[in-house]
């Protein structure tokens, strides 16, 4: 029996000896864990103004906030903390020297939310730099040198709320920036950015423009940019109120006022619709999640959803007008309702009486229009080229054998023709001659008149019968009625 409580013992000595070692350890690794050029304050670690070329390698993985600013940090590399630092939800990196961050940087700290860069070196926002953040919310980046970014730069960076980008050295607007979900303040002031994507611009809605700020940019003057920030200035945006005389543009190298354009003055567009159409109505607040109630222009509330109605809100609080009428004209009113402040909205909406034609309508009247013209060109081309004409149904015509005058002559007689040098008297005989004139030949005048001082040439014959007619009275009686008997 001794033996085995002996054994006993010594088992109870070492379980002793093992816990003691195991809390004087833990004790100790609290102690080292504060490095010794940082101050710390239960998970708050605080290594400013230290000079510090690198980062402590000795950081307790429980740290919440990290104060690194106001140091001499030039690189931040995959490596620069060993351990992982789950629990990091603020990295304060601002007033350093940091010229490279690598790609994969801030793997070690997957739940960050709040990152300030701000007031160092960096020139560009490399390839899918912030990525990994997909809890960040916060990101200070402005008075670096940053010259361009990345269009994947700021991916699946779902949660970012504010993102400070002024006074760099930015020249494209990043329109990419626009598609993340959460953003509510984008700071691009004191940039170099020249243009801006206006027709992308008007279609953000109102608490994104509230956030977005662009004074003391040298954007081009003009009416467009004047239109855009007069709009906003009339929906009270607070990028351009708070910011109005710092708002400018460049013209013939001078700086000008936006407001201070020669534009024409902004006015409020109304809706515009016809009989029988489908429109919907946002009520574009200035802040997310507020509570919408719509006023239709004869005083009528619309709270939610109600089945068989032209008239609906939706969940988002847009409203939606089905079939519009002419009655359905006049001011919609949205009342928006916050946690800290209220809004008012007014839509006018003009119902023009009469029914806009679709798509195919006008393409069906085009088409009839197009084959009406071709139609009417062929009718005119065959009136012009296959009209029956009297001259082609003749048959050809045997040459006159004078070349000279077109009057041929006959010879009518009663009785057998004599010849007068037969014999006999030249009284006892006589022939009838009848000529014809035919409307041809080149002594031919107008209207099938024989041109004065031509002479017809008639049958030589000998005798009594010859007879020559070169006188204007005998041309002139060629075209009685009468056959001349010669």
């Amino acid at each position: 029996m001794q033996p085995q409580r002996d054994l006993r013992g010594l088992w109870l000595l070492l379980l002793s000896w093992f816990l003691l070692l195991f809390e004087v350890a833990r004790a100790g690794r609290l102690v080292v864990s504060c490095p010794a050029a940082c101050l710390c304050a239960s998970n708050i670690l605080s290594c400013s103004k230290q000079q510090l070329p690198n980062v402590p390698h000795t950081l307790p993985s429980y740290t919440a906030l990290l104060d690194l600013s106001h140091n001499n940090l030039s690189r931040l590399r995959a490596e620069w903390t060993p351990t992982r630092l789950p629990h990091l939800h603020s990295l304060l990196l601002s007033h350093n020297h940091l010229n490279f961050i690598s790609s994969e940087a801030f793997s070690p700290v997957p739940n960050l939310r709040y990152l300030d860069l701000s007031s160092n070196q960096l020139r560009t926002l490399d390839e899918s730099l912030f990525s990994g953040l997909q809890a960040l919310e916060v990101l200070l980046l402005y008075n670096n040198h940053i010259m361009a970014v990345d269009r994947s730069a700021f991916e699946d960076v779902v949660q970012l709320q504010k993102l400070y980008l002024s006074q760099n050295h930015i020249s494209r607007f990043p329109v990419e920036l626009c598609g993340l979900p959460k953003l509510t303040l984008l700071d691009l002031s004191s940039n170099k950015l020249k243009s801006l994507p206006l027709s992308n611009l008007q279609k953000l809605p109102a608490w994104f423009k509230n956030g977005l700020y662009l004074h003391n940019n040298p954007l081009h003057c003009d009416c467009e940019l004047y239109q855009l920030f007069s709009h906003w200035q009339y929906r009270q945006l607070s990028s351009v109120v708070d910011f109005q005389e710092d708002l400018y543009c460049m013209s013939s190298k001078q700086l000008h006022n936006v407001f201070n354009l020669n534009c024409s003055e902004y006015k409020e567009r109304a809706w515009e619709a016809h009989l029988g159409d489908t429109l919907t109505i946002h009520c574009d607040t200035k802040q997310q999640g507020m509570t919408k109630v719509w006023v239709t222009p004869s005083n009528e509330r619309v709270l939610d959803v109600v089945a068989n109605s032209t008239v609906t809100m939706f969940e988002n609080g847009s409203l939606q007008i089905k079939g519009v009428q002419v009655e359905d004209g006049g001011v919609y009113t949205c009342y928006a309702m916050g946690e800290t402040f209220n809004e008012t909205l007014s839509v006018e909406l003009k119902v023009y009486n009469f029914t806009l034609h679709g798509h195919h309508d006008t393409l069906n009247t085009a088409y009839t229009t197009l084959v009406g013209c071709i139609l009417s060109v062929v009718l005119v081309l065959i009136y012009l080229y296959l009209t029956p004409c009297r001259c082609w149904c003749r048959g050809v015509e045997k040459p006159s054998s004078h070349q000279g005058d077109s009057l041929s002559s006959s010879m009518l007689s009663t009785t057998p023709n004599h010849d007068p040098m037969a014999g006999g008297d030249k009284d006892d005989g006589f022939d009838r001659r009848v000529a014809f004139l035919e409307p041809a030949g080149p002594g031919q005048g107008q209207n099938g008149k024989l041109k004065p001082g031509n002479t017809l040439p008639v049958p030589e014959a000998t005798g009594k019968g010859q007879r020559r007619m070169s006188d204007p009275e005998s041309v002139s009686s060629v075209f009685s009625d009468t056959p001349i008997v010669v």
